[in-house]
């Protein structure tokens, strides 16, 4: 038995196939419409890898964009999954546990809390890879991620940021000097694109790593899952683990977190 599922994206739709409860294969594409991006992704799945269609014995779609998908696509029998339930799902699936909290960086942020009991929204925030975006159409030369992470390598955090160091002589509490005071609270006149592109992506990082701190804080653990399309930005994770040294907070990433959203959706009823 195969099922396909499907996160139809707000940039980037991803789909991959389920087969008698394993995951197998995986695909991307991009399309701003969402039924050109699903059927898309499932004739892209099928062409790719020699696919009988007949072997397909469902297709589940979530994401943003699963709600203007009305029929079955390409007459084989399609549903809708919550995206919550499949991040959720796909999250307790990659990371081989239970009783977790899910940091889901995509366009924005959300987290969940999964569980054998139940999976929940807990919380979230619009920060995300669309801020990034958003910020450097107005701020750098270049919109394009791989732009963006080319710039910020060179970047000096210490020209856009102000740090503790800028305003004390000694640590506060467990806060080391470097840490940052106030995100683009110093922009010196002289500060490049790189500096700039850093400071977007700390920004964006450390609002998404303390509010995985709360909600693993609230929910009494010591770790939290990170999966979507922000979970593998190098930048990103190094912020994360600074965040892990003053707050004792893990942050682990799943082998193809990325897909996290669409293997849950497969998975799910």
């Amino acid at each position: 038995m195969m099922i396909i599922g499907i996160d139809v994206g707000a940039t980037t739709t991803k789909a991959v196939s389920i087969e008698d409860g394993k995951f197998t294969r995986k695909i991307k594409v991009k399309a701003s419409d969402a039924i050109t991006a699903a059927t898309g992704a499932f004739g892209k799945m099928i062409l790719e890898n020699g696919i009988n269609i007949s072997a397909v014995e469902g297709i589940r779609i979530t994401g943003v964009g699963a709600s203007r998908i009305k029929n079955n696509i390409f007459d084989i029998p399609t549903s809708r999954v919550d995206e919550i339930k499949a991040i959720g799902t796909g999250g307790m699936f990659l990371s081989g546990m239970d009783n977790i909290i899910i940091t889901n960086v995509g366009t924005g942020t959300a987290i969940i809390e999964a569980s054998g009991r139940g999976i929940s929204h807990f919380g979230g925030s619009g920060v995300g890879g669309g801020t990034i975006l958003g910020l450097a159409k107005k701020l750098l030369p270049t919109a394009e991620f791989s732009g963006i992470m080319e710039l910020a390598a060179a970047g000096n955090l210490n020209q856009v940021d102000l740090l503790l160091e800028d305003i004390m002589d000694t640590d506060i509490s467990f806060l080391r000097k470097q840490t940052t005071a106030a995100n683009f609270g110093k922009m010196l006149d002289n500060a490049s694109s790189g500096d700039i592109a850093l400071a977007i992506l700390n920004m964006v990082y450390q609002v998404i790593g303390m509010l995985s701190v709360f909600a693993a804080r609230a929910r009494d653990t010591k770790r939290v899952i990170v999966t979507g399309n922000g979970s593998s930005n190098q930048i990103g994770q190094q912020v994360l683990a600074d965040i892990t040294a003053l707050y004792g907070i893990e942050f682990i990433y799943p082998k193809d977190a990325e897909y996290t959203t669409a293997i849950g959706a497969g998975l799910c009823c």
